[in-house]
């Protein structure tokens, strides 16, 4: 399916031929068809001769009802630009066109309609006009058609430009992305809420959980043009059945996505190309509304580099939105002054999380940029950002070589100054610690990172000497610097129980001891046959057999101690 969005000057046809080609009348309210003047939105639907789905978007043709106009050609594919033969190209007819080429679209054909209503000199005289006012635009090559949507002259060779249209229109990418910014909301009886728009970016499923306008919903059913779907793809018009939100809660220009894979942003650095037939310069002076998606925004803004962009010029801008919103790079917009009612020009987001401040940002396409700029930025977040998959620099993080090579020197520098304790891995955060993994000439022993082939300090203890000596009657540690005393006891170089530290061999001489005790009384071992086993006070011996319970090689039964399940054989 494609969709395509109807543009000209009011009263020049647009309705009536949708109509003409669909059967479907794009006008939905009363108001609308007693006026004959489209004021919302319209959607009709047909099959082209060559077998393609074409979708329409009718919109409005009157200045007054312009915002409207631009929530109908965000994530079209194509054009039909409709113009009058009888009347020719109007101011409104300009507007559009400029509009059109400030979305971004690339696409499209001409239709000159009511040739019924002229001669076959006048339309060509026409036709000669048109070529002229679009010259330049995307739309200079398009094939002009000349129809009548009331005899039918014309239909058929509209229909077959509209299939060669399609062939020649590249389809929508399904990047597993979706996005679909609401264009009409209701509540549907016996169904509930129901959200309408053009699908980008991804498909979506009946079950899925996602987020419309910041409600987290779930995907009841699907329709596209009254027929149900289990699954649909991006750039088909679609309806969506929600659960989990009221329709009250929910108005056009509200997105509908999988909230995890956005990151919704109220500054967005951009281009901004400004109209020729502007009459003043651009600055952050001025109320600015910026159209986004199907959405109507106010906005300030900021140029990035200059005091102000002339008429006919192109600069940059930073965009501060009044609420966050889900965009990526690329994502087009037009911008209106609400005070002049004028559109001022429009532009395409660069940077949708700029992190430099305004006076040095010059953002570009260049992923890249985005990366230096970010230093370390995840594989997911920066998909989020940019649109784009980069495969990971380290573990999760795509990081700028410079970046790299501080968080190098950092670590190392870390390592070095932690001295003869090593440096306590797990101090580090996750970024560092990934890094340290890689690093040549580093040893990472016991959760501390030491210098590769450095002596280990603490192996070679002296405390440990007296301690081998002293056997199950330890000295008193006090005279052992805590800090070291604490790296023998987590290196389980020494064994600490109740205040007391242990040699290794003490508790290995401890557990033969009650294995003997225990042989010679199977009904269990007291602590005063302990003690005099071991040649002990009790200030030694209860710490001991604390330990062997806590290493089950002993428990504790009343006042005796039996055999655990880890007791050594003799």
């Amino acid at each position: 399916m494609r969709v395509v969005a109807t543009a000209g000057h009011v009263d020049h046809g647009k309705s009536s031929l949708v109509q003409a080609l669909t059967g479907t009348n794009p006008d939905r309210w009363d108001e609308e068809r007693r006026r004959g003047l489209t004021i919302d939105l319209g959607f009709a639907h047909t099959d082209l001769p060559g077998g393609e789905a074409v979708s329409f978007v009718d919109v409005p043709g009157h200045v007054r009802f312009l915002r409207n106009m631009l929530a109908g050609v965000g994530g079209v594919d194509a054009c039909m630009f409709v113009v009058s033969a009888s009347e020719g190209w109007k101011p409104q007819s300009e507007e559009h066109l400029r509009i059109l080429q400030l979305v971004g679209l690339a696409h499209g054909l001409i239709a000159l309609t009511k040739i019924d209503a002229v001669d076959a000199e006048w339309a060509a005289l026409q036709e000669m006009d048109v070529r002229d006012h679009v010259a330049g635009t995307f739309l200079a090559d398009a094939p002009i058609v000349g129809v009548s949507a009331t005899t039918g002259a014309g239909l058929d060779e509209l229909r077959a430009a509209l299939s060669a249209l399609m062939a020649t229109t590249p389809a929508s990418v399904d990047r597993g992305r979706p996005r679909l910014w609401i264009d009409r909301v209701f509540a549907a009886k016996g169904s509930g809420t129901v959200v309408t728009g053009t699908l980008t970016g991804g498909s979506v499923r009946v079950d899925d959980q996602l987020s419309a306008g910041g409600h987290p919903v779930r995907v009841r059913g699907i329709q596209s043009h009254g027929l149900r779907h289990d699954v649909i793809g991006p750039g088909n018009r679609v309806a969506l059945n929600l659960v989990g939100v009221d329709h009250s809660e929910l108005a056009r220009g509200d997105v509908v996505v999988r909230p995890a894979q956005w990151r919704p942003s109220r500054r967005v650095d951009a281009t901004l190309d400004v109209l020729p037939a502007l009459t003043h310069q651009v600055s952050r002076r001025g109320a600015f509304m910026a159209y986004i998606g199907s959405g109507e925004f106010p906005v300030r803004v900021r140029v990035l580099g200059h005091e102000s962009i002339a008429p006919g010029g192109t600069g940059l801008v930073r965009l501060h939105l009044a609420a966050p919103l889900p965009l990526v790079m690329g994502d087009r917009f037009v911008l209106r002054e609400s005070g002049r009612d004028e559109t001022v020009g429009g532009g395409e987001m660069l940077d949708v999380a700029p992190v430099l401040p305004a006076s040095k940002a010059r953002p570009d396409h260049d992923i890249d940029r985005v990366v230096a700029e970010h230093g370390w930025v995840t594989a997911d977040e920066l998909e989020a950002l940019t649109g784009h998959r980069r495969v990971a620099t380290l573990g999760e993080w795509v990081v700028h070589p410079q970046a790299l090579a501080a968080a190098e020197q950092q670590v190392r520098g870390a390592v070095a100054a932690a001295g003869e304790l090593g440096l306590d891995v797990a101090t580090l955060e996750p970024r560092a610690r990934a890094l340290l993994a890689t690093l040549d000439g580093i040893d990472v022993d016991a959760g501390r990172a030491h210098a590769a082939g450095a002596v280990d300090q603490f192996a070679q203890h002296p405390f440990l000497l007296t301690l081998a000596a002293a056997g199950c009657a330890p000295p008193d540690p006090a005279s052992v610097d805590r800090v070291q005393l604490r790296e023998l006891v987590r290196r389980k170089l020494v064994i600490e129980r109740d205040g007391l530290v242990f040699h290794p061999s003490a508790v290995d001489r401890a557990a033969h001891t009650a294995a003997v005790l225990l042989r010679d009384h199977p009904a269990g071992f007291t602590m005063s046959q302990f003690r005099e086993a071991l040649g002990v006070t009790r200030k030694h011996s209860v710490p001991l057999a604390s330990e062997l319970d806590a290493r089950g090689i002993t428990r504790r039964r009343d006042d005796v101690r039996i055999a655990g399940p880890k007791l050594p054989p003799l």
